[in-house]
């Protein structure tokens, strides 16, 4: 199946999709907002401090031929954050504002739909928020809609997180993010009827689309890879030191930040905690009074962020509500095991009790005794960290972007199948 690609920014899973598809001869296009190549003039300018979040969109020399972008409008988000313009980047509302970015790209898309057809486009790669007129214009035409879900459901996301503001109700206000308006839901909802297929990185993810109320298309789970494994972690004893715990993320209780908070409490003599991350909030008394009692580290640049985690003996990542989690594949390549919970892509990661620990969500009772085992016999530390890299490097970025293209490739033999 030849397949245009659709999304704005281009995050890592995108590019090895891309790439993926790419290796084996089934992109069409790829749709994007900002792409640089070298020798560019915009390639030149992304090396000037100021510009440096440009730096991130240049793109293998290879991709030209495939490529078209169309970036005024993501061009002024940059600027606008930039320069600290907020009003330009107003939720929903602002001029260069996310979701303004999203639906002019996906109405570009859907634009040259039509043509593309006739040249043989035969499916449509689009993802959440920027999907609808694509898929909308594609099934007038008879082209395959195929949706990425990359984080959980939104209704059962609201459904759960509310169990969370009734629990904890002084963490409420870190629990940010369900402000949409009740047509940028409905339209979520009009992408995942139009889907042909739907594309999940977790098992987690695929579980939410259950408070889904109508009929869904199938939908394939296939993790994200790991990033390349080029340190071997060097595990020092844990004697005469405390036990370096780290948690990377938004500081916010989404991220089930209190309960390792509460995890810890009474360990002080025995476990050193690192907080990395911007909070959420400025002004939750309870948030800023933990952070207070521990190392909280507001923001690394993403070399600093692997080279911290090397620097700490456990990673714990007890998220609520997570599509993936980038930062547990992160850590295992950097040889540190894992403490998450079901609600992330850690089942679908490791063994528990072998790369890591799965742990109950909403829980620092089981965070808390898996540190002390860990406390209890330090020689886990090494041993399942080891492992953890072992699983990293059998499961680079090139495998998910493979075991894409071969279901997409499947999708083609079923369609000649059915006619």
């Amino acid at each position: 199946m030849k397949v245009l690609v659709s999304h704005p920014s281009l995050n890592a899973n995108v590019k090895n999709l891309v790439s993926g598809l790419i290796k084996n001869n089934l992109l069409f296009n790829l749709f994007t907002a900002i792409a640089i190549f070298p020798g560019q003039i915009v390639y030149r300018l992304s090396t000037y401090p100021k510009l440096k979040d440009l730096k991130r969109r240049t793109l293998d020399p290879s991709w030209q031929p495939y490529t078209k972008s169309k970036s005024f409008y993501e061009f002024g988000r940059i600027i606008s954050s930039r320069l600290k313009l907020s009003f330009l980047e107003t939720h929903e509302t602002g001029v260069f504002c996310f979701d303004k970015v999203y639906h002019r790209h996906d109405k570009w898309v859907a634009s040259n739909l039509a043509s593309l057809k006739k040249k043989g486009l035969e499916g449509v790669y689009a993802y959440e928020d920027g999907a609808l007129a694509s898929f909308t214009k594609a099934k007038q035409l008879g082209v395959s809609c195929i949706y990425d879900l990359p984080i959980g459901y939104w209704k059962s996301a609201r459904l759960l997180m509310q169990e969370e503001f009734d629990i904890n109700p002084e963490w409420a206000v870190t629990i940010t993010g369900f402000n949409d308006s009740p047509a940028k839901l409905a339209n979520k909802d009009q992408e995942l009827a139009l889907a042909d297929i739907i594309f999940v990185a977790s098992s987690f993810t695929k579980k939410t689309l259950a408070d889904y109320p109508g009929v869904l298309a199938e939908i394939k789970v296939i993790p994200y890879g790991f990033p390349d494994v080029k340190n071997v972690k060097k595990y020092q004893p844990l004697v005469n030191r405390k036990l370096k715990v780290l948690f990377i993320g938004g500081v916010s209780q989404r991220k089930g930040i209190s309960y390792l908070f509460d995890a810890v409490e009474g360990l002080e003599e025995q476990v050193e905690l690192t907080v990395v991350g911007q909070k959420s909030v400025a002004n939750c008394e309870v948030l800023n009074t933990a952070l207070s009692k521990h190392h909280w580290i507001p923001t690394l640049s993403h070399h600093e962020v692997l080279e911290c985690m090397r620097e700490h003996d456990v990673f714990v990542f007890p998220s609520l509500f997570e599509g993936f989690g980038l930062v547990l594949t992160e850590a295992m390549s950097q040889g540190i095991p894992i403490i998450t919970t079901e609600r992330t892509a850690g089942p679908d990661l490791i063994v528990d009790g072998v790369e890591g620990w799965i742990v109950p969500t909403a829980s620092s009772i089981a965070i808390k005794e898996t540190l002390e085992k860990i406390l209890a016999k330090p020689t886990l530390l090494e041993q399942m960290g080891l492992a953890a890299q072992t699983k990293a490097a059998s499961r680079p970025w090139s495998v998910y972007g493979q075991e894409m293209a071969d279901a997409l490739s499947l999708i083609k033999i079923d369609s000649k199948v059915n006619r």
